[in-house]
């Protein structure tokens, strides 16, 4: 696939303006949030976010999980190569969001939702911890009426790869749908993550109408055995339900489906069906080869944040690391389970260049490297 031409990749999920700001133990009691929190806001965070601006010099970045993704993958391939879609109010998050992802060089086909404000996530940095509050609000209202104006469509049809953050299986299905019978239809690419272990345990039907069309299935190992729990697959092993996910019925059959479960400080492990020929939607039998990857290892000094990918506007060329990053102390191995946009992100730039799939993980793993050094994903 030609790196040159013009958006190859699209985006699709639940835009957010990530609001960072370094805080403490007094910060997180204040709004009733632990270190490492991932919640949801309530009334009670409301006050969040003006206070990370006014009172913790807050960064502000585009965030939300498919979106760090999009912005890593521009990051690596050339200018104009990545479009995200997703909804947003009329305000001035929307404002300020807009502007991040212009920056950096990431063209955004924003749904405008006049009845709820623009997404948010309040992020509390706290040592090498981050605590997210999220108030989803405008990220919730994307409709399938969007995606199929003229203008965008034309998009979606100009692309080649697509990419779609597992949350928007809780936002608008039919859309997602779309992108998988395009991909389907034209053979090309389509790239899901799972994204949450409740996006398999709670929203199991909407993730099964998918599977049919996934190229690439990008999870974690929670989210892995949270999958075979939902299904019944009556395993812990990784690698027997990365294989069992792999041999699934599959509409195009021109393309094989490759599995990668990241899990930890251990290897991440990737299932390749090879028996998966055209017009197979039957799934269960064919040949599966299974591989690891180590994870990289980073010091614990070099770490400021695990959050995200890279945002500068410049393309830069990745550069295979033969060795792991060593300094004075002990090291601490980043899974890239756990720093998923930033993987996803180099991961997906791999797949638009046409890189093995070997190279592809690697420069998954080189970005997420990268982007722990920095506050944010930038």
């Amino acid at each position: 696939m030609a790196e040159t031409q013009d958006y190859a990749l699209l985006c699709l999920e639940n835009p957010l303006l990530d609001i960072q700001g370094q805080g403490d133990a007094k910060l997180l009691e204040k709004y009733g949030m632990k270190p490492n929190d991932a919640i949801l806001a309530e009334e009670k965070h409301m006050g969040l976010y003006e206070d990370l601006l006014q009172n913790h010099k807050a960064k502000l970045i585009a965030g939300g999980a498919a979106q760090n993704t999009a912005r890593g993958a521009q990051y690596i391939l050339v200018p104009n190569s990545v479009l995200y879609i997703g909804c947003v109010g009329r305000d001035k998050y929307a404002d300020i969001l807009t502007s991040a992802c212009r920056d950096a060089g990431l063209r955004t086909e924003y749904r405008i939702d006049d009845t709820q404000p623009t997404g948010r996530c309040g992020v509390i940095i706290t040592g090498h911890d981050r605590s997210m509050c999220t108030h989803l609000a405008a990220a919730n209202e994307y409709k399938l009426e969007h995606l199929q104006q003229p203008d965008v469509w034309a998009m979606v049809e100009r692309a080649r790869v697509f990419y779609v953050g597992g949350y928007h299986l809780t936002v608008c299905v039919p859309a997602v749908m779309a992108l998988a019978e395009e991909a389907a239809k034209k053979n090309k690419i389509f790239i899901l993550s799972l994204s949450a272990p409740f996006i398999p345990q709670f929203f199991t039907q909407p993730l099964s109408q998918t599977s049919p069309y996934w190229d690439y299935l990008i999870g974690n190992e929670t989210e892995a055995l949270a999958y075979a729990t939902a299904n019944s697959l009556n395993t812990t092993d990784i690698s027997t339900i990365a294989k069992h996910i792999a041999l699934l019925p599959k509409k195009n059959g021109k393309r094989a489906r490759t599995v990668i479960v990241t899990q930890g400080t251990d290897p991440t492990v990737v299932a390749i069906a090879e028996g998966h020929g055209e017009g197979d939607e039957k799934g269960g039998e064919g040949n599966v080869v299974i591989k690891e990857f180590p994870v990289r290892k980073v010091g614990t000094e070099e770490i400021c944040d695990t959050n995200g990918a890279g945002t500068h506007r410049t393309h830069h060329q990745y550069q295979p690391i033969t060795s792991e990053l060593r300094r004075e102390g002990r090291l601490l191995t980043i899974t890239v389970g756990r720093d998923r946009d930033a993987f996803a992100g180099g991961f997906v730039a791999g797949i638009v260049q046409g890189k093995p799939l070997e190279q592809a993980i690697d420069m998954g793993q080189w970005l997420a490297s990268l982007s722990i050094r920095e506050l944010g994903p930038s």
